[in-house]
This record gives C-alpha cells, sequence and structure tokens, in this order.
C-alpha cells in the first residue's frame, strides 16, 4: 500500500463518518413531528410541546452547521498538509521526541478549541439563553475553558508524556506500560473525581439536615447501604437542568444531586432517583464499566503498537519525519471505525444497565415517584419524546423515555 492509497483511505472515513453521522440525525429529525405516545401525552402541555419542537429543530440546525465546519477544516488541514506544518513547528522548538509531541498536540488541541469556540459561545449564549435553559456568565464560561485547558495540559499532557517516554524505551512493547499507566489512572479518577476535578468547577455542599436526608438515609438503611456521603452541587450555576449521578466506590462512594433536580422533583421523586443510582451501584455496574473501559483501551493499545512506528502512517499525512505522535493521529482516524463499533455496544449495555436500576428502584422502592419525577425531568429539559429507533440503537446510552416507562409499568 502507498502514502497516497492510505491518505485517501483516511479521508474516506472521516466522510463516510460524517455522512452515516448526518443520515442518523436527519432519520431522527424525521420523528419530531411523530404523534407523542399515550404514556406520555402528559410530559408536556401544547405551549411546552411547540418549545420543544422549535428547540429540537435549532439544536438540529446547529449540529448540521458545526460537523459541517468541522470537518471541512479537518479536510483542509490534511490537504494543505496542516500536520506537516505543525510537526515542523514542533521540530524547530526542541529535538526531544516527548516535548515535540507535546508541543504538537498542544498546537492540535488548543487551535482546535478556539475554532471551536465561536461555535460553543453560540449554543449557550443564544440557543440555551433562548429557550430559558443557560445561566452560565461570560465570566464562568471564560474560566471554564482556561480550567479545562489547564487539565488537558498537566493532566493529558503528563500521561501522554509518560506514553512517548514508554515508546522511546520499550518499543512495541510500550503498550504494557501504558495500558497499565492509562488503567491505574482511570480508577484513581474513578475514586476521586468527585473530590479532585468537580471542585475546579462547581461548589459541593453536604445535602442538610431535613425531611430529604432523613427519606435518603431511611431508603439507604432499609438496602443496607452505607451512604455517608450526600452531597449538593451547584449546577444552577450553568443551566436549569438537573441531573444526579453516583461516583466512587469504597469510602469514596458518594451521591451527587444537582440543586436544580432538589428544585423541581419533590422529595420522593427524588428518593426514586436515588434508588435508581443505588441499583448502579448495586449491580456493579460501575465497576462493570470500569473493567470494560480498562480492557477495550488495552486492546486499542496492542493494537496501535502493531501500526504506530510505521512510518507509512506519517507520511500518509504529509509528513516527511516519522514520529509516534504522527502516528498515533493517523491510526486515530483509521481506528474510528472500530472506536464507533465499540460505543455503540457500550451504548447497548448502558441502556441495559438503566433498565437494571429502574427495576432495582421499582422494587425496593416505588415505580411511580421515579416515572413521575423522569417527565418532569423530560418537560424541564425539553426532551425529544420520539426518538428514531436507529438513532436511539447508535447514540442513546439511556433507552427513550417510553420504553422506560413500559419497562416501569410491567
Amino acid at each position: 500500500m502507498t502514502a497516497q492509497t492510505l491518505f485517501f483511505i483516511i479521508v474516506g472515513i472521516i466522510l463516510i463518518d460524517f455522512l452515516i453521522d448526518k443520515l442518523l440525525d436527519a432519520l431522527n429529525a424525521s420523528r419530531y413531528n411523530d404523534p407523542v405516545p399515550d404514556t406520555l401525552k402528559d410530559v408536556f402541555d401544547e405551549t411546552e410541546y411547540e418549545k420543544s419542537q422549535q428547540y429540537k429543530k435549532a439544536n438540529y440546525k446547529f449540529g448540521i452547521i458545526f460537523s459541517t465546519f468541522s470537518v471541512i477544516v479537518l479536510l483542509l488541514f490534511l490537504f494543505l498538509d496542516g500536520f506537516d506544518l505543525v510537526d515542523s513547528i514542533a521540530r524547530s522548538i526542541s529535538e526531544n521526541e516527548i516535548v515535540i509531541a507535546l508541543i504538537f498536540f498542544g498546537i492540535i488541541m488548543i487551535g482546535s478549541d478556539l475554532l471551536s469556540l465561536p461555535f460553543s459561545w453560540y449554543h449557550t449564549f443564544v440557543i440555551e439563553e433562548k429557550f430559558g435553559f443557560n445561566k452560565t456568565t461570560p465570566k464562568t464560561f471564560i474560566f471554564d475553558k482556561l480550567k479545562s485547558w489547564g487539565m488537558m495540559i498537566v493532566l493529558g499532557g503528563g500521561i501522554l508524556a509518560l506514553i512517548v517516554w514508554f515508546y522511546q524505551f520499550a518499543g512495541e512493547d510500550f503498550w504494557w506500560y501504558a495500558w497499565i499507566l492509562v488503567a491505574v489512572f482511570s480508577i484513581f479518577l474513578n475514586m476521586f473525581y468527585a473530590r479532585l476535578i468537580v471542585p475546579l468547577f462547581n461548589k459541593q455542599s453536604p445535602l442538610p439536615e431535613g425531611s430529604l436526608r432523613n427519606k435518603i438515609e431511611t431508603y439507604a438503611k432499609k438496602e443496607g447501604f452505607k451512604l455517608n456521603k450526600i452531597f449538593v452541587i451547584d449546577g444552577s450555576k450553568r443551566s436549569t437542568k438537573a441531573n444526579a449521578y453516583f461516583s466512587g466506590f469504597g469510602n469514596e462512594k458518594r451521591v451527587t444531586l444537582y440543586d436544580t433536580l432538589i428544585n423541581d422533583l419533590e422529595e420522593e421523586e427524588i428518593v426514586a432517583v436515588l434508588a435508581h443510582e443505588v441499583g448502579h451501584y448495586k449491580k456493579n455496574h460501575i465497576i462493570i464499566n470500569l473493567i470494560i473501559s480498562i480492557l477495550t483501551t488495552g486492546l486499542t493499545l496492542w493494537i496501535l503498537s502493531l501500526f504506530v512506528g510505521n512510518p507509512l502512517l506519517s507520511a500518509a499525512l504529509g509528513v516527511e519525519q516519522p514520529g509516534f505522535h504522527i502516528g498515533l493521529v493517523a491510526f486515530g482516524i483509521l481506528y474510528s471505525p472500530i472506536s464507533e463499533a465499540t460505543g455503540i455496544i457500550m451504548n447497548y449495555l448502558s441502556r441495559k444497565f438503566e433498565y437494571q436500576a429502574d427495576d432495582f428502584a421499582k422494587t425496593t422502592y416505588k415505580a411511580q415517584p421515579l416515572i413521575s419525577g423522569l417527565k418532569k425531568l423530560s418537560r424541564n429539559s425539553l426532551s425529544n419524546l420520539t426518538p428514531h429507533p436507529a438513532y436511539v440503537f447508535v447514540h442513546y446510552s439511556h433507552p427513550p423515555l417510553y420504553s422506560r416507562f413500559r419497562n416501569l409499568e410491567d
């Protein structure tokens, strides 16, 4: 195979991925006006339903524009030898392969982020603002971006530097060391995400004493579930949308409730949502997902080790001097169809887990407050009640609302 052939395979993968994604979006949009299932007719009144339709269409049009812009920029970057230019800049600054890789990916990542910044700004301050969701101030938006860059530089740069170092001394066997590194980091992040990462962006406070905390603790005690850490996060700092999640394990396990969730739902509904989250823990979903993620990472790194040293990868991107960082970019694009397939499998598994967590909440608490709570959350976020099955199959990590209700009511 020649470098030119591989180049056109890379271009083909990018275009096919784009076209499939847009086809799925179009299929999903074609269902916007479908009749709402009978079990969901009370989610929206007529005014709210019209608002939800407008919100879905606004996001659909925005998605087409943004994704088209992104793929055009990437293709121009490929055809105009942009990777070679960035590689030349990095090599003009240092001869150390680790430093070269850090500079190369730093330019690519920050450059890409800057190009997408106007779109992110528009989505937050125009679309989300128009439909009453946005609570983010320009100051918060800017500081969030700077903090994200800081995390990318410190965490992402640190992991990348170590992986390149592993490659320098271990060659094709670098993937073992990289796999161990990523596995340890993933476990650490799962354990301490709420303690170390969340405070950089949000304020967390213990749920105060009162009726809600008493109900949560009573339920947890009934289920033999030791739960000492129940926190409220200031989600309203950025959006009116509500959420709740479970994080950590062992002594670090905690439940986090968005303040918007507490404001939007009745106490019985909040406990039902919490019961769902406890179900994920009791069914070992967090551990299973972590194990699958680590195994998938190991497989990916092993396949990467077979190809990353091939100079054909660098040549396909128009870069004369082979390098680990260039091979990593080319491999990432070539591997994307496998990554998409893996993502579909993970989403399928995630939807199964959601049904199991719903069943746990229904069995150990009550189905009705979970149903009414989910309806309120869907109404307040203007959710799509009639998604296309193909779109659900590829993109949804949670079952569509009508499917969850059918399961809960059985």
